[in-house]
């Protein structure tokens, strides 16, 4: 690193260490605390690097920090996605693929579902893992809430679950075609975190314990069907036919699915009825 590249390195870190109240991270503020955000012994205690290390990395005097030190002083910095990548290059060791798919939704995509009254909304992450959901969509599809992490994976649920040998997941019209769009964008997502031991993890699982899933992983394919209509066979309130709309999270790598029926429709009565009734009576599809 030469010199100038270490001084911007260090106006980052003193820049992100000072937004930082001791609060946020558990420790006390203090009576005698004259600047603003952490201390750098503070930030290195969090880091798990010496208080001297750290102090000549933002004042421009230290060498060339590993990635194992750049990760730790991100995570103690609360550093973004963003930011950690914009860390790592300013240090000049661009940053490696991520370690897996992020599970945290956003606050506002979360508040987003909820402002849907009349659309059943999930958002599902690079796995198909359902990690956020309306209430329309758990009386749609089912109570995600009731189920552990492992079972809210709809890759698993479709191929592995007890919706094989010819039952259809949620009873959907589409059942091949998430089928194979789904081995597709997982095939995609195993090429993004060949490190993660979940993605790698699940996809042996897979090709192990589905016949179905391994002839299709076998394909190579990686261009996915988009899917823009799709009937559900509701245990209660019978078929319910919606247009599926698919939002794009990039920075996450999730998606946000929507599930709306025309206005009018039968459908839409039907998604009217389960928004009041909910999960109450609601058992799981077959």
């Amino acid at each position: 690193m030469d010199r100038r590249a270490k001084r911007e390195l260090g106006g980052f870190l003193r820049s992100r260490r000072e937004r930082i109240a001791p609060a946020d991270v558990g420790l006390p503020a203090g009576p005698r605390r004259r600047t603003p955000g952490l201390r750098r012994e503070e930030v290195a205690q969090l880091a798990f690097i010496s208080a001297e290390y750290y102090t000549r990395l933002e004042q421009a005097r230290a060498p060339h920090p590993s990635r194992e030190v750049l990760a730790q002083v991100a995570r103690a910095l609360r550093l973004s996605d963003a930011e950690c990548d914009h860390l790592h290059h300013l240090a000049g060791t661009p940053p490696g693929p991520p370690p897996g798919p992020s599970r945290e939704v956003r606050r506002s995509i979360v508040d987003l579902l909820h402002r849907l009254p009349e659309a059943a909304a999930i958002v599902i992450s690079a796995t198909y893992e359902v990690i956020a959901w309306n209430d329309l969509a758990a009386a749609l599809m089912e109570d995600f809430s009731a189920l552990s992490r492992r079972d809210r994976n709809l890759i698993r649920r479709a191929f592995l679950g007890p919706y094989r040998h010819g039952r259809r997941l949620y009873g959907v019209s589409d059942a091949d075609e998430f089928a194979w769009t789904s081995a597709q964008h997982l095939r995609a997502a195993a090429a993004r975190y060949p490190n993660d031991p979940e993605v790698s993890g699940l996809v042996e699982e897979l090709r192990s314990g589905s016949a179905e899933f391994a002839r299709l992983w076998a394909t190579h394919d990686v261009s996915a069907r988009p899917t823009l209509c799709k009937t559900f066979e509701h245990p209660v309130v019978g078929p319910v036919s919606v247009s599926c709309d698919v939002l794009d999270i990039a920075d996450r790598d999730q998606r946000v699915v929507i599930y709306t029926a025309a206005p009018g429709s039968s459908s839409a009565e039907a998604l009217r009825l389960l928004s009041v009734v909910g999960t109450q009576r609601m058992g799981v599809a077959g």
